[in-house]
């Protein structure tokens, strides 16, 4: 599986951002799909989730600014970024976890968001 992000860029705070996590290769290895974020200098951490079945889990500090959604006919997930802050700004990582092996996981390359007057 292969994973490839778009959309990121500059943004000012309280504006909106779209990110897309196109998959492809053996996309029916896929079970569910999040997005992480890496700010400068710290670790990554899990910004959303969403499951084959399309529930979602989010982050508290993004809960109500931030929706994952999922477009399975596509392969695609995408990341709807409202209102955001500052501390929005680093690389955001798309992830896929296979669902017939356990344990692994596939990931993109990332894509920098920077939120910034």
């Amino acid at each position: 599986v292969q994973l490839a992000e778009s959309g990121g860029g500059l943004v000012q705070p309280g504006g909106s951002l779209r990110l897309s996590c196109a998959a492809s290769g053996n996309t029916y290895d896929i079970k569910a799909m999040a997005w992480y974020h890496q700010a400068p200098g710290q670790e990554r951490e899990l910004v959303a989730r969403i499951s084959i079945h399309g529930s979602t889990d989010y982050a508290d500090s993004v809960k109500g600014r931030f929706t994952i959604s999922r477009e399975s006919a596509e392969n695609t997930m995408y990341l709807q970024m409202n209102s955001l802050k500052p501390e929005d700004t680093g690389v955001y990582i798309c992830n896929a976890e296979a669902r017939y092996s356990y344990g692994v996981n596939y990931w993109g390359r990332g894509i920098r968001v920077t939120v910034s007057s």
